[in-house]
C-alpha cells in the first residue's frame, strides 16, 4: 500500500486509505473528534497535518499504521545523492515480466555483459550496502539486475553457474538494501528469486547467503516464529559441511546464526537465543578474527553486537547499557557500527540516560546518515525525547529531529 501512496501529501494518504476503507468524511471525522469541514481541508491539503498526535489519530481511526500516513521511509525524499526515483524504478525491474522469458518464449536481447565485470559490479552494490549508501545502491541495483539476468539466460556450462550466483547475489543486495528501506514486500520478492537463482546456482554458499536474507525478510514482517524455523532449517542444511568449511562457509553458517538469535529474541525465547548465540560463538572462535566474507563481517566482533541487540530485544536494558560501550567496532563496517549504536542509544534511552543516547545517535549519523534516517530505531528514540521534553528541545535534539522529519 504505501509504495502506492509515495507522491501523496499526507492529508491525500489519509483521503486515499478512507476511500479504501469505504468510509464517509462524517465517519472519519467523527471517529477523530472533528469536524467534516477540518477532515475536508486536511484531504485538500487547506490544513498542514503537522502534529504526529493527529496523524497518528487519524491512522488508528482508519486502521493503518502511522508510517502508513507518513509513507516513511522514503529514499526519494531522503536521499539527497539520489536525484531522481530510485524505489520505483527497482521496483519496476522487480516486477518485469521478461524475468520470466524462459517460461514465455520471449528472446534474450543483447549481449550478456562479461561476468568478470558483473562481479565487479555485484561486488560494487554490496560494498555500497556496507557503507549506508542506499540511494546509490538503488540507482544501479535495476541495471545490475538487467544484466546479471541477461547473463543467466545466456551461458552455460560452468559460465552459466557463476552467472546464476551472480544474479543470486544481485537479487539479494537487492532485498537487503529494501529493507533497510522499509520496502518489506519488494525485499520478499528480490530475496525469494535470488534464492531460486542460488539454488541452480548450485553453491552452499551463495544458497546459505539468500537463507540469512529471507530470514531478514521475514523479521522485518513481523514473522518470527517462521524465520526462527527457517534459520533452524537451513543451519541444518549447511551442518555437514561443517567439518572442512572455509571461512566463507563459516561467515554464511555464523551469519545466519545471528539472524536467528534475533528472530528468537524478538519471540521472546531466551533459550533459543542463546543456543544461536554459542554457536555462532565457536563458528566465531574457528574463524578467530573479523573478517568480511561474503559481506557478513563476521567474526567475534559480530557476536558481540548481537549479544546486546538481543540483549535488549528481550528487555536486558541493562546488560546492554553494560556491554554495548565496550564493543570496539572501529574495524567492521559502516553499517554494522551504526546498527550497534543505534541499538546501545535505545538501552541507554530506556535507562534515562537519554544524553548519551542521543550522542550516539548523533555519531552514527556522522558515519552512515542515510542508515541513520531510515531506520525506525532513531526515529522512535528521536520522536519519543522530542516528546518528552518539558521545555523546548535543544538545538542538537531539534536538528535531528528535522534531518529526521519527525517534527
Amino acid at each position: 500500500m504505501r509504495g502506492m501512496t509515495t507522491n501523496l501529501t499526507i492529508g491525500e494518504r489519509v483521503a486515499w486509505y478512507r476511500r479504501r476503507r469505504g468510509m464517509s468524511q462524517d465517519v472519519l471525522a467523527g471517529l477523530v473528534g472533528r469536524t467534516t469541514d477540518w477532515l475536508s481541508k486536511a484531504e485538500n491539503n487547506r490544513i498542514e497535518l503537522d502534529r504526529l498526535s493527529v496523524i497518528k489519530s487519524l491512522a488508528d481511526a482508519l486502521d493503518v499504521t502511522l508510517g502508513d500516513l507518513l509513507a516513511e521511509p522514503s529514499l526519494m525524499e531522503w536521499t539527497p545523492e539520489s536525484g531522481r526515483r530510485t524505489v520505483p524504478v527497482l521496483r519496476e525491474a522487480l516486477m518485469n515480466y521478461r524475468q520470466l522469458t524462459p517460461l514465455l518464449g520471449v528472446p534474450t536481447e543483447g549481449e550478456p555483459t562479461d561476468l568478470a565485470e558483473l562481479r565487479r559490479d555485484v561486488a560494487d552494490v554490496w560494498d555500497a550496502y556496507q557503507a549506508s549508501r542506499y540511494g546509490y545502491a538503488t540507482r544501479r541495483l535495476p541495471l545490475i539486475l538487467a544484466d546479471a539476468i541477461l547473463a543467466a539466460q545466456s551461458y552455460t556450462g560452468r559460465d552459466g553457474t557463476q552467472a546464476h550466483e551472480l544474479l543470486a547475489m544481485s537479487y539479494q543486495g537487492a532485498a537487503m538494501v529494501l529493507t533497510k528501506l522499509g520496502e518489506t514486500d519488494l525485499a520478499w520478492i528480490a530475496a525469494d528469486r535470488g534464492l531460486s537463482a542460488a539454488q541452480q546456482g548450485g553453491s552452499p554458499i551463495i544458497v546459505g547467503s539468500l537463507f540469512r536474507s529471507v530470514a531478514h525478510c521475514l523479521l522485518s514482517n513481523g514473522r518470527y516464529d517462521s524465520a526462527v524455523q527457517l534459520v533452524q532449517d537451513a543451519a541444518g542444511y549447511l551442518r555437514p559441511g561443517l567439518r572442512d568449511a572455509t571461512p566463507e562457509y563459516l561467515s554464511i553458517f555464523g551469519t545466519l546464526l545471528l539472524a536467528g538469535s534475533m528472530a528468537t529474541a524478538r519471540a521472546d525465547d531466551r533459550n533459543t537465543t542463546r543456543d544461536f548465540l554459542t554457536e555462532a560463538g565457536r563458528a566465531a572462535e574457528r574463524m578467530g578474527h573479523d573478517a568480511n566474507h561474503m559481506w557478513t563481517a563476521f567474526g567475534p566482533t559480530n557476536v558481540a553486537i548481537h549479544q546486546v541487540a538481543t540483549a535488549a530485544e528481550l528487555g536486558d536494558m541493562q546488560v546492554a547499557v553494560e556491554l554495548g560501550p565496550q564493543v570496539d567496532t572501529a574495524g567492521l563496517p559502516t553499517e554494522r557500527r551504526a546498527r550497534h549504536n543505534l541499538e546501545v542509544a535505545r538501552a541507554m534511552s530506556a535507562r534515562n540516560q537519554a544524553d548519551d543516547a542521543l550522542s550516539m545517535v548523533l555519531e552514527a549519523e556522522q558515519w552512515a546518515p542515510e542508515q541513520v534516517r531510515h531506520h525506525y530505531l532513531a526515529r522512535e528514540l528521536v520522536l519519543n525525547w522530542v516528546r518528552n521534553q518539558r521545555t523546548r528541545p535543544g538545538r542538537p535534539l531539534a536538528d535531528l529531529a528535522q534531518r529526521l522529519h519527525v517534527v
